[in-house]
């Protein structure tokens, strides 16, 4: 029932730190993926990777905001393989205006930045859900699996949009879930990853310090996680397994934390 081999995944924002390892991971179950991003400098190098260890891969150009440029990768990924079973939006992000400096307060918010979180990481899912979602409705069978955060579950201090944000993402997920299941049927799922606290490209400077120790931030996280520790990329890779398999076929609008704990302690 883990059986994906053969399957048609994209993958947005494929070559970061996150993103990436999922696509190394669906590679080697034998799933023909599909990166998408806007720089082919990073994009390319992994679809020729991902092509040595598995299935076949590619690079298709497109930013998660430009809807002509998603058409015109999915309909290349359509012409290659056929289909598209598996969309995993992973793509996304923060912005330094958007997050709350220690001396500052919500009320220096910096209005373009928190609005250019929102639509990344909102209207980045949203877009390409539309995108490839129109694909999956006319196959009727499809595995969307979004990408929330712990900062939507609890307050997380300073990354006021980024959490507000993926709240956001948690919303979607469960109504696109419902609207996908009632327009389309059962065989389209909607879904959600949590991840805890790894480390990536985007919060490395806010959770490490310079000579790579842990920041004051990344002990008080790792205080609040009953494993004690930060997540592995490779701690991901069941979840997704799952839901891009028919393991998960009797589920949809769920939100699962891949977070050591952190979700439920209250930290005493």
């Amino acid at each position: 029932m883990f059986d994906i081999k053969g399957k048609v995944a994209v993958i947005t924002g494929g070559y970061g730190v996150l993103g990436a390892s999922m696509a190394r991971c669906l590679a080697e179950q034998g799933v023909h993926v599909a990166i998408v991003g806007r720089k082919p400098e990073k994009g390319e190098p992994l679809a020729t990777e991902l092509s040595a260890i598995g299935a076949e891969a590619i690079f298709c150009q497109a930013d998660v905001l430009d809807r002509d440029a998603l058409v015109a990768a999915r309909e290349a990924i359509v012409a290659k393989w056929g289909s598209v079973d598996v969309l995993i939006n992973a793509a996304g992000g923060n912005m330094p205006g958007a997050t709350i400096m220690p001396d500052k307060s919500f009320l220096d918010i910096d209005f373009a930045a928190f609005n250019g979180v929102m639509n990344l990481n909102l209207m980045g899912t949203v877009i390409p859900t539309v995108i490839f979602g129109e694909q999956m409705a006319k196959q009727k069978k499809g595995s969307i699996i979004n990408i929330s955060s712990m900062t939507a579950q609890s307050v997380v201090t300073r990354v006021v949009g980024y959490s507000a944000s993926k709240a956001a993402i948690d919303n979607f997920t469960r109504w696109m879930a419902v609207e996908m299941a009632k327009k389309v049927g059962e065989g389209v799922r909607v879904n959600a990853i949590a991840p805890g606290f790894f480390i990536t490209e985007q919060n490395r400077t806010l959770m490490t310090n310079p000579d790579g120790s842990l920041s004051d931030r990344a002990k008080d996280v790792v205080r609040a996680t009953p494993f004690g520790r930060l997540g592995e990329a490779d701690e991901l890779h069941g979840a997704v397994v799952f839901y891009a398999s028919d393991a998960s076929k009797f589920i949809t609008g769920t939100v699962l934390p891949v977070d050591g704990g952190f979700s439920i302690f209250s930290g005493v």
